[in-house]
C-alpha cells in the first residue's frame, strides 16, 4: 500500500512528496530537462528526478481519488490526468491556436532536435507561422493575446522562455517541450489541418460571393 511506502520515507522526502503532489495538481506536466537562462544551458530537472523516485507511491496515492499519474521515459515527461475529465482548464481561442502552432513547429523541428526532445523557436516565428496558416484575425494579434498565451503554456511546462527577463509580447526565445505531445496528438494535428482547409474554403466562398455582389451593384 502507498501509505506504508510513504511512512518509510524520510521527513525530507515526505515534504517533497506533499510539495510535488500539489505542483502536479497545478501544473499537470513535469519535464525531465529544463533550460537555465542564467547559465544558458539545459540540465536535469531536480523535481522530475524526485517524482521519478517516488513515482510508484505517488501514482497509488493519486489513484485513490481518481487521478492517473503517467510517465514517458522516452520523452522524459510525467503527467497527471483526472480520470473523470474534471478540473479541465478552458483556454481562449488565440491561446488554443498558439498551442496548435507550437505543436506544428515541434513536429517540424523535432527530427532535427537533440536527444533531449526539445525544439527551439521564438515568439516571432510562432506568430508568423500562425499568420501563414491564416489563424490570425485580419492577420494581426495583440500584445495581450501573445503574453497570455505564452504565460499559460509556460505554466504547464509546455514551453519555456530562454531569457532571464519576463515574457515579452514583442518576442522571446522559446523552447517547446515534449509535453506538448500529450496535449496535441498526431491525430489532433491532422484534424486541425482538415478544419483549417475547410475554414479557408468557406472564407474563399464568402469572398467570391462578396465580390459578385459588388459587381452586380456596380452594374
Amino acid at each position: 500500500m502507498w501509505n506504508d511506502t510513504y511512512e518509510a520515507l524520510s521527513n525530507y522526502e515526505k515534504g517533497e512528496f506533499r510539495r510535488l503532489c500539489n505542483y502536479l495538481l497545478s501544473h499537470t506536466y513535469l519535464v525531465r530537462d529544463v533550460y537555465k537562462p542564467d547559465k544558458q544551458w539545459t540540465e536535469p530537472n531536480s523535481d522530475f528526478r524526485m517524482v521519478n523516485r517516488l513515482f510508484d507511491c505517488m501514482r497509488d496515492y493519486f489513484a485513490l481519488s481518481g487521478w492517473k499519474l503517467e510517465r514517458d521515459d522516452n520523452y522524459g515527461v510525467i503527467a497527471l490526468f483526472n480520470e473523470y475529465g474534471h478540473n479541465r482548464l478552458r483556454i481562449d481561442r488565440f491561446t488554443t491556436l498558439f498551442l496548435y502552432t507550437c505543436r506544428l513547429i515541434y513536429e517540424e523541428g523535432r527530427e532535427q532536435g537533440d536527444n533531449l526532445h526539445i525544439v527551439r523557436t521564438d515568439t516571432g516565428a510562432i506568430v508568423e507561422k500562425m499568420r501563414m496558416l491564416g489563424l490570425l484575425d485580419k492577420g494581426k494579434t495583440t500584445q495581450k493575446e501573445r503574453l497570455e498565451a505564452q504565460r499559460a503554456l509556460a505554466h504547464f511546462n509546455i514551453i519555456q522562455k530562454t531569457e532571464t527577463t519576463a515574457w515579452n509580447a514583442d518576442g522571446n526565445g522559446a523552447l517547446i517541450f515534449p509535453s506538448i505531445l500529450s496535449i496535441v496528438s498526431n491525430q489532433g494535428i491532422n484534424d486541425m489541418m482538415l478544419e483549417l482547409e475547410e475554414f479557408r474554403a468557406e472564407d474563399t466562398d464568402a469572398s467570391v460571393v462578396s465580390e459578385s455582389q459588388e459587381l452586380e451593384e456596380f452594374e
